[in-house]
């Protein structure tokens, strides 16, 4: 009994989203990758798609699935895409990857060693799964 009423006291002395090790996952909270590419398309833009694709499809189907992950390809020649340009910083096809909170990016990063890892499928897939899943677990508040 006396076990019960300091277990009730103390969950309503702790923050509804703490539980032990981990704060549950925000629902306004979520993940933006990005394949940025432009009207020119060469051999290595289509493998960067594709391989980028099938970290999503394959690796973290569940997440994407659940809509914590979100997978987007947008073209910097349209107009409506040229402030991407800027605000990443871009200057050849890339990979961004996002948190969003409530509607807002609090933090993103450009995955510039998909060019090192692009002539190994297994070295690109085992990067952008690590790098997706750190910010997935940034996101929703998991200690790394």
């Amino acid at each position: 009994m006396r076990f019960c009423i300091i277990l009730v006291f103390l969950l309503v002395l702790m923050p509804n989203n703490i539980v032990g090790e981990e704060i549950l996952l925000d629902s306004d909270s979520y993940v933006k990758v990005y394949y940025f590419r432009s009207n020119f398309r060469c051999a290595n833009c289509y493998k960067i798609e594709e391989y980028t694709k099938e970290v999503i499809e394959e690796f973290l189907k569940e997440e994407s699935n659940a809509e914590r992950l979100v997978y987007e390809v947008a073209n910097i020649d349209e107009e409506k895409n040229y402030h991407f340009v800027e605000d990443y910083q871009l200057y050849t096809k890339s990979v961004v990857i996002s948190i969003i909170k409530n509607g807002e990016e609090v933090k993103y990063k450009n995955l510039q060693k998909i060019w090192e890892h692009l002539n190994d499928r297994k070295k690109f897939h085992k990067y952008i799964t690590e790098e997706i899943s750190n910010f997935m677990n940034e996101s929703e508040g998991r200690k790394l």
